[in-house]
C-alpha cells in the first residue's frame, strides 16, 4: 500500500521499505513489456487512476483514515476491495506477510480472479510468523497463503521452510534491481562504510556502532529513518551515534537518491537478525560494492565471494577492516560482485518466473 513514494518522485519524502521497491520495479518492467500493469496504493493525495511509467494507480485509503478498532474493516478492508474492483485485473499480486494476503485471496475467490503471492522475508515462512503482530492477521495470512494460485519465494531456504511449516509448494523468483551507470574504483569512493536500513531492533544498528568504536580510523554512514513504531529507538541510536566522531546519521533518504551512497562506499554492512533477500545487497553489488553481513541468503556471499559473511561481532569488525583498507582484497571482491550481477540478475532472466505465472493464470481467467 505504500509503493507510491517509489513509483512517483513527487511523493518520495514518505518512508518505504525494500518490498515497495520490488513491487514497483516489477510493475514498471511488466508495463515496458506491454502488460496492463495497475497498482493499488494508499491515498497520498494523488488523482485516482493517475499513471507513472505506464503503471496506473488506484488509491484505497489514507494511511491515517478511520477510527482505531474500526478502521481495519473500514476504510482499509473496504477501500482495498473497492480499489481492486476499479483495477479490474485478471491476476492480483501481493507480497509481505500480513492480513492483506487473506483479504486479497477472499476478493479473488469471490470474483473468479487469480492471485500470486511472493514471500518477502524468511519470517513469512516461520510457523509462528514473528513479524505479524496480531492473531487476526496471522490467521488471515495463513488463509491467503493456502489459497494463493502461485506462491513465489526468494531462496531455496524459504522454499524448504514454507513446505516444512505450511505444506505449501513454491517457485523461486529472483529480485529486480536498477542498472548502474558505472562502478567507481576504490580510490574514487569517498565514503568507506555504509549501513542502509529502517531503524528497528531486529536490524541491529547498535552493532554498527560497536564496529565504529573498534575502527575509529574508518568513516561510517547510517542511512534510514524510523520504522513505524520505532521513533524513540531511532532517536536513541542517533543520540548514541553522536558519541562517535566517525559516524554520520543521514536519516531517511528517498529511494531515488540512495544509490549514490552505494556508489560512494567501499563496503555495505548489514547487521540484521532477520531478512528476506535485501534490496540493498543487489543495489550494492550492481555498483561493485561488497557486503559484510550476518545474513547470507542461500550462502551467496560466501559461495560467490560477494563480500564476507560473518557470524560474530569480532568477525564483522575484521571483515570491514580488511575490505575497507586493502585495495587488492576490495578490488577482487568488487569485480566478483559486478560479474555475478551481470550473470544472474539480467532483467529478462529475473522476470521469467513472474511472467510465466501471470501469463498462465491470466489465460485461465479468460
Amino acid at each position: 500500500m505504500t509503493n507510491l513514494p517509489v513509483l512517483a518522485r513527487e511523493y518520495n519524502q514518505h518512508p518505504i521499505g525494500g518490498e515497495q521497491v520490488q513491487q514497483t520495479l516489477l510493475a514498471k518492467a511488466l508495463a515496458r513489456r506491454g502488460y496492463d500493469a495497475t497498482m493499488v496504493t494508499s491515498d497520498y493525495g494523488q488523482a485516482d487512476g493517475a499513471t507513472w511509467d505506464g503503471v496506473r494507480t488506484y488509491k484505497a485509503f489514507g494511511l491515517s483514515e478511520g477510527l482505531p478498532g474500526v478502521r481495519f474493516f473500514h476504510p482499509r478492508w473496504s477501500g482495498l476491495w473497492q480499489a481492486m474492483r476499479r483495477a479490474r485485473a485478471d491476476v492480483y499480486y501481493t507480497s509481505c506477510g500480513g492480513a492483506v494476503i487473506g483479504q486479497v485471496a477472499m476478493f479473488c475467490q469471490r470474483h473468479g480472479r487469480k492471485m500470486v503471492f511472493r514471500v518477502a522475508s524468511d519470517a513469512d515462512c516461520e510457523s509462528h510468523l514473528p513479524l505479524i503482530k496480531y492473531w487476526r492477521d496471522k490467521k488471515l495470512y495463513e488463509y491467503g497463503l493456502r489459497r494463493a494460485d502461485v506462491v513465489l519465494v526468494q531462496s531455496n531456504y524459504q522454499h524448504d521452510l514454507l513446505m516444512k511449516n505450511f505444506g505449501v509448494e513454491s517457485t523461486i523468483a529472483g529480485m529486480l534491481v536498477e542498472a548502474a551507470d558505472t562502478a567507481r574504483t576504490f580510490y574514487e569512493r569517498d565514503y568507506q562504510i555504509v549501513w542502509v536500513n529502517n531503524f528497528r531492533t531486529l536490524k541491529r544498528p547498535d552493532i554498527l556502532l560497536d564496529a565504529a568504536a573498534a575502527l575509529p580510523q574508518l568513516q561510517f554512514h547510517m542511512v534510514g529513518g524510523a520504522a513505524p513504531g520505532y521513533r524513540k529507538y531511532y532517536e536513541d541510536i542517533s543520540h548514541a551515534a553522536r558519541a562517535h566522531r566517525n559516524v554520520t546519521v543521514h536519516g531517511q533518504v528517498p529511494y531515488h537518491e540512495v544509490n549514490e551512497y552505494y556508489e560512494r562506499s567501499c563496503v555495505l554492512v548489514n547487521t540484521s537478525d532477520i531478512e528476506g533477500f535485501p534490496n540493498s545487497y543487489l543495489q550494492a553489488w550492481m555498483r561493485g560494492t561488497p557486503v559484510v553481513a550476518f545474513f547470507d541468503p542461500d550462502g551467496l556471499i560466501a559461495k560467490e565471494g560477494l563480500g564476507i559473511a560473518v557470524h560474530t561481532r569480532e568477525q564483522l569488525i575484521d571483515a570491514v577492516r580488511a575490505l575497507a583498507t586493502d585495495p587488492a582484497i576490495w578490488k577482487a571482491a568488487s569485480n566478483r560482485c559486478i560479474r555475478f550481477m551481470e550473470r544472474e540478475f539480467a532483467e529478462d532472466k529475473v522476470l521469467a518466473p513472474y511472467r510465466a505465472a501471470f501469463d498462465r493464470l491470466a489465460l485461465a481467467v479468460n
